[in-house]
């Protein structure tokens, strides 16, 4: 078994600076699980504390059914990739990838078989004699990758290895340690800030936010049902739109009013917020779940809303919009032949099935 567990695990820098808040995680078996959040948050930390460079303050930590508080790093069964590769400059690529298992005394046919099984999984047997220097940036990143196999761990563990990597070698390498993973059947942790990676490649979610979890989830319930409003806006690209407002009823209605525009709430969504009317709450729509009034054939008058345009950047298969309704700020989602222009004043409607509502003074979910 090479689950991961942590029990209440906190830690602390200095005096006072908590890093990590009492974290209660399991990693299942096999699973791959990437920690997600933006910078300071304490995911690097957190996987630090497992691989054992950096001490625990507070609580437990569990390899498979052993506690690893006071164990060494290289004693664990895991295996490390840095965002930096780490590779020794005057190796070739054959010595990066031994280094570790010589110095673990492992026969050189051992060795040997091992590089080249890891060197055939990983697309690198004509680099072998090679060294870093003469490699590309995702080349030295699959030699990295190549060292960790190598070792055959019970549990691998990434720290942003792809933050280097021009956008399109990041989509490809993304795909590539995907299909690692379903050829290694090893337990993986992976680190970043691009929550687009975490979406792409995590079995499921952990979501931090000042070294506190917020959420742990797979990617759908995540993007679904977040827990509070800071997973709804961090999970997503573009983000998701918040607008303040009041919950109104009238006439066995329940309606949203911004302010500068009221929509009606889905029957469903109405029953769920009559206990917030008359009272201030926060409104969640995603950009996609936005559309141009002008492409759409039914009409909508109880979902739409005006607002007039500062940005538009086509993106080749769709157009994103930024505008405003006065009061609040509006990302739409819309088709890539939309013809809207800067300075258009646009009605845009809302897919009343898809928002969210989250309560203004807690950010927690409502409905």
């Amino acid at each position: 078994m090479s689950e991961v567990l942590l029990k209440n695990v906190t830690k602390v820098f200095g005096s006072d600076v908590v890093a990590v808040k009492n974290a209660n995680l399991k990693v299942e078996d096999k699973e791959f699980m990437v920690l997600v959040g933006p910078s300071g948050c304490g995911k690097s930390t957190t996987l630090r504390m497992i691989a054992g460079l950096e001490e625990i303050t507070e609580g437990e930590l569990f390899i498979g059914d052993r506690l690893v508080n006071d164990v060494a790093p290289k004693d664990r069964d895991i295996a490390m990739v840095f965002q930096n590769y780490a590779l020794y400059p005057h190796m070739t690529v054959y010595d990066n990838l031994a280094f570790g298992l010589r110095l673990r005394k492992f026969k050189k046919s051992e060795i040997d078989a091992r590089v080249r099984e890891a060197a055939d999984i990983l697309d690198i047997g004509p680099l072998l004699e090679r060294k870093p220097k003469a490699l590309s940036g995702g080349q030295r990143q699959r030699v990295a990758v190549g060292r960790a196999i190598v070792r055959k761990p019970k549990v691998f563990l990434f720290d942003e290895p792809l933050s280097n990597l021009d956008a399109k070698l990041r989509v490809q390498m993304r795909a590539e340690l995907s299909k690692l993973h379903q050829r290694l059947e090893t337990t993986i942790i992976y680190v970043t800030h691009d929550q687009v990676e975490a979406m792409t490649m995590g079995d499921r979610i952990c979501v931090l936010r000042d070294g506190v979890i917020q959420q742990v989830d797979d990617p759908i319930t995540l993007y679904d049902k977040p827990v509070n409003k800071f997973v709804a806006g961090f999970i997503g690209s573009p983000a998701m739109n918040f607008m303040d407002g009041k919950i109104e009823e009238g006439s066995g209605r329940v309606y949203f009013n911004e302010g500068n525009f009221r929509v009606r709430l889905t029957d469903e969504m109405a029953n769920a917020m009559r206990p917030y009317a008359g009272k201030e709450v926060t409104f969640g729509a995603r950009p996609e779940d936005i559309k141009n009034k002008a492409s759409i054939s039914e009409s909508f008058p109880e979902s739409t809303i005006r607002v007039n345009l500062e940005v538009v950047e086509p993106m080749g298969s769709e157009i994103i919009l930024y505008g405003n309704t006065g009061k609040s700020f509006i990302t739409a989602r819309v088709d890539a032949h939309d013809r809207s222009k800067v300075g258009d004043s646009v009605d845009l409607v809302l897919h009343m099935g898809k928002v969210h509502f989250f309560d203004p003074e807690t950010e927690k979910f409502i409905v």
